[in-house]
């Protein structure tokens, strides 16, 4: 198959052109992304009805990523699945900047997030086609590395863009990202990808085809660990666009302000993305998924307490740690649970789909907790809610991350990996 010879080619095109789709992907995927909630709290919009807008865009998108994932896991054109939403996000988030009203920010981000939905599982896809199953582990990692630099790449720009060129900064950096993002999947050779093993085939069961769709409910760890996440997003969403709408106001400066706000995260984040691999080696998936668990109510409660600026370094960091780990962690559980079936893309998306819910949900609670009692009662809620997901996590961490012989012992050689960006 196409994918077993890839590792081994240690310069091949498609796996720099991965590296790079990751890294310009992060600004191209998700429009305004983080700077919407700062850009809209200072012309006025309230936390209340940002949350209700960042709960509509998450249910529309929870409702279409299950299509989605079946959709990739079916589809031989797995880069025109990341090219054509690209486009679309790129346009609507163009769009709200030019004209902030309720048609603009309502329609616009309802709409980028169906069909942003699709990105993530056709990315996971394509990554796992191209390595294959014994890499995937340490290519999610890799790729979440040149995610996360991307992310630090564009909040610097936006910070140096708007500084000397103001808003229209922001629009030249969301073009040159989109094309980028373009060229990087063209890049990726179409025959270098295995469609047997991007959906999960790398070997099967004795079927003749794909498991039917009933094996995501017949693996009790999938819908475990979608609960787990369920929980651990409802109190990780909102943190970071609280924290960024209540300094963006005092400030005054919305797009610097959540520049560095979000850029604290992200370099934590690549941190994490480096230090994954060994970690899952050393110390085994379980003990990483539960660090990332425990990381979200000390966050909270340093929030809580703390109300002031210099707070965010130790908030942001610890948001690098445990949505760093928890999504590194996420695709190589599934793609553990769900090894063998054909179904890795839908089972990957049905966990997307379940978390949304608490991710989605969180917002409009958030919202109506910072009117309520101000931003310090949700920051203590949210991060709070995170020790029910360690309590159900302790319960069934054997269904949720199915250990391996590797898992948590030293390395005995080199890193099985190939040398790939």
């Amino acid at each position: 198959m196409a994918a077993a010879s890839v590792p081994s080619r240690p310069f091949d095109r498609s796996i720099f052109a991965l590296a790079a789709l990751n890294f310009f992907l992060a600004d191209a995927r998700d429009g305004l992304g983080p700077f919407l909630d700062g850009f809209l709290a200072t012309n006025g919009w309230s936390p209340f009805t940002l949350g209700m807008i960042a709960t509509i865009g998450g249910v529309l998108g929870m409702i279409a990523t299950p299509l989605f994932g079946a959709l990739v896991d079916a589809s031989p054109y797995k880069r025109t699945l990341i090219i054509l939403p690209v486009i679309f996000v790129t346009a609507a988030a163009l769009w709200t900047l030019a004209s902030p009203d309720n048609y603009s920010v309502f329609g616009g981000q309802s709409a980028t997030a169906i069909v942003g939905a699709v990105v993530g599982p056709a990315l996971m896809g394509l990554t796992l086609g191209i390595v294959g199953e014994k890499h995937f582990s340490n290519q999610v990692s890799r790729n979440e590395f040149w995610n996360h630099a991307g992310n630090v790449f564009s909040l610097a720009a936006i910070f140096v863009g708007t500084i000397y060129f103001g808003m229209a900064g922001i629009v030249y950096l969301m073009i040159a990202t989109a094309i980028a993002t373009i060229v990087a999947v063209l890049a990726i050779d179409p025959g270098q990808i295995d469609n047997r093993v991007a959906r999960g085939l790398a070997h099967d069961e004795g079927e003749a085809g794909p498991s039917g769709f009933g094996v995501l409910f017949e693996r009790r760890g999938l819908l475990a660990l979608a609960v787990v996440l369920m929980i651990f997003h409802f109190g990780n969403a909102p943190i970071s666009r609280l924290i960024a709408q209540s300094f963006s106001i005092q400030l005054g400066t919305p797009f610097r302000t959540t520049a560095i706000i979000t850029g604290v995260s992200q370099v934590a984040m690549i941190l994490v993305a480096l230090a994954a691999p060994f970690l899952i080696r050393r110390l085994g998936l379980a003990t990483v998924i539960l660090i990332g668990l425990i990381a979200l109510p000390v966050r909270g409660a340093i929030a809580g307490a703390v109300p002031s600026f210099g707070s965010i370094y130790p908030v942001q960091v610890l948001d690098g740690v445990g949505a760093g780990l928890i999504g590194i962690a996420t695709a190589i559980a599934v793609e553990r649970i769900l090894s063998g079936t054909g179904r890795f893309n839908v089972g990957l998306a049905v966990v997307g789909t379940i978390q949304g819910i608490g991710a989605s949900s969180s917002n409009i609670v958030a919202g109506w907790l910072t009117d309520l009692g101000g931003y310090r009662l949700a920051y203590w809620f949210h991060g709070g809610v995170a020790i029910i997901a360690v309590i159900i996590f302790l319960l069934r961490q054997h269904d949720i991350a199915p250990p391996q012989p590797d898992d948590g012992k030293p390395a005995s050689g080199p890193n099985p990996a190939p040398a790939i960006p």
